[in-house]
C-alpha cells in the first residue's frame, strides 16, 4: 500500500486523495443521509453531509483541472474524470483506471 504522505507530494497523488474522500462523501450522502431524511424525517444529515460533499466536489473539480494542465491531459480525459464524479463509485473507478496510469 502506498504511503499517504507520499501521495500529497504530487498533483496526481493529491487528486487521488481528494477523489477518494469526495467519493466517500457522495456515498454517505446517497446511502446514509438521504435515507435518513426521506425514510426517517431527519434532514439535518443531508445539510451537513451535502455541504461537505459540495466543497469536496469543487476541490475535486479544481484538482482535475490542475492535473489536466500539469499533465497535458486531453479534454476527453479531463471531461471523463469530471463526469464520473456524478456516478456513485465513479471516482474510485477514475483512481484505478485514469489516475494511477498517469502517476
Amino acid at each position: 500500500m502506498e504511503n499517504i504522505l507520499e501521495l500529497f507530494k504530487t498533483t496526481i497523488g493529491r487528486l487521488r486523495i481528494i477523489g477518494f474522500v469526495e467519493g466517500v462523501s457522495f456515498l454517505v450522502l446517497l446511502f446514509i443521509a438521504m435515507p435518513l431524511k426521506y425514510a426517517f424525517g431527519m434532514p439535518e444529515m443531508v445539510k451537513k453531509v451535502g455541504m461537505m460533499h459540495g466543497l469536496l466536489f469543487v476541490l475535486y473539480a479544481m484538482a482535475v483541472v490542475i492535473a489536466k494542465v500539469e499533465k497535458d491531459w486531453s479534454l476527453g480525459k479531463m471531461a471523463l474524470a469530471l463526469l464520473v464524479s456524478f456516478i456513485p463509485f465513479g471516482t474510485f473507478w477514475a483512481d484505478s483506471k485514469l489516475f494511477r496510469a498517469t502517476n
